[in-house]
């Protein structure tokens, strides 16, 4: 579960500080440019560490430093409770005078405020089981991916896991083929990789396909079949059947519409979810695509099954959606002009008079 969330110097965040209140699931709300996708762009160079990039250079450019602030640090940082311990994460970034790459200042990872490892510059120190050790590393390079790990039970391997399984969507329908090459655990965040995705969740966890099937027959109740079909040695394409008057229909998952697309990746999402627990999932504007009378179910789903294994944070528009939260569960993020920095309230914490919806309606906040 994610705790906390610090970014400073990161475009529009600054002194940004994203608290979850320990809450299972989440809305965050607030006009465009308030700084939504650039906080979920945080949380994906967090995931990118996690599955093994290690190079700055492919998780951040110059440009990232806020109004091209060079002359000072970059600090990221994210506090997770993970299978009951605690663990922090910090980044500190620099660009020096003449340089053209991003550098490691200081990286540092505790786990129930112990130290695992700390790192200044090149030399990176490990604390483990009262034995230390330290080594150099490239300064370009993040430390966290390339540090080997004694077991499955090692705390610095159960933190780099739960980064590298963290659900983050905003996915581009259009370019989900159905066609895979291979297997995976870890979708991308336009899904993509989504067949990927798929065949690999079904090879690890057989089961997984009665939580999908059931799923998509909630939502598409003349579905009959799902199966990955077989196109080549490593290469497989999802058909989907539809029953209809006796009559069967196939067809590839290309020629699907996009708003049945999502759905195929919301029942992935949960059977994932289920299986692959606990993880955070955050999807941007998950809504996109479905009809209003689609978008409630879509919600439901996600705040029910993460709720019970998991972590789930949207963020959205759409007033169908704003409804499924409370106020005690959505967020507001806003910014006065795009010279200022994103703020942070909770809707809980503000003089909302009726519905959140109403009072956005009537200018009562930006949204």
């Amino acid at each position: 579960m994610l705790i906390r969330l610090y970014a400073n110097n990161f475009r529009c965040l600054e002194n940004f500080e994203f608290k979850t209140n320990k809450l299972t699931s989440l809305l965050v709300i607030g006009a465009n440019g308030s700084g939504k996708t650039t906080a979920t762009d945080v949380l994906e160079i967090f995931q990118k560490i996690g599955r093994g990039v290690s190079r700055l250079r492919e998780l951040l450019s110059p440009r990232d430093f806020s109004y091209g602030k060079t002359t000072l640090p970059m600090n990221l940082e994210l506090t997770a409770r993970i299978d009951g311990h605690l663990y922090t994460y910090q980044l500190i970034l620099e660009l020096p005078p003449d340089f053209r790459e991003i550098r490691i200042h200081e990286e540092n990872l505790q786990c129930q405020g112990e130290t695992l490892y700390s790192r200044k510059l090149a030399q990176v120190n490990l604390a483990r089981t009262n034995k230390e050790a330290s080594f150099s590393v490239d300064w370009h390079l993040v430390a966290l991916p390339i540090i080997q790990v004694s077991s499955d039970g090692d705390p610095l391997r159960r933190f780099r896991d739960w980064l590298a399984r963290m659900i983050i969507l905003a996915p581009c329908p259009y370019e989900m083929t159905g066609e895979s090459d291979g297997e995976t655990l870890e979708p991308d965040k336009r899904g993509i990789n989504f067949a990927n995705w798929f065949t690999g969740l079904l090879a690890r966890y057989p089961a997984a396909y009665r939580e999908i099937d059931e799923q998509l027959r909630s939502i598409m109740p003349d579905i009959s079949d799902i199966y990955n079909e077989p196109t080549g040695k490593n290469s497989k394409n999802i058909i989907a059947r539809f029953l209809a008057n006796e009559c069967y229909f196939s067809t590839s998952f290309r020629a699907l519409s996009d708003g049945e697309k999502c759905f195929f990746l919301l029942a992935t999402t949960l059977a994932a979810s289920k299986y692959c627990g606990p993880l955070l999932c955050v999807w941007d504007e998950p809504d996109n695509y479905l009809s209003l009378a689609e978008v409630g179910h879509f919600i439901v789903s996600l705040r029910r099954q993460f709720g019970r294994d998991g972590q789930f944070i949207a963020t959205s528009h759409n007033e169908e959606t704003i409804r499924k939260f409370s106020n005690e569960n959505t967020v507001i993020f806003s910014r006065n002009s795009h010279l200022e920095p994103t703020r942070v309230q909770w809707a809980s914490e503000l003089p909302i008079h009726g519905s959140l919806v109403e009072n956005i309606k009537l200018g009562g906040l930006a949204q």
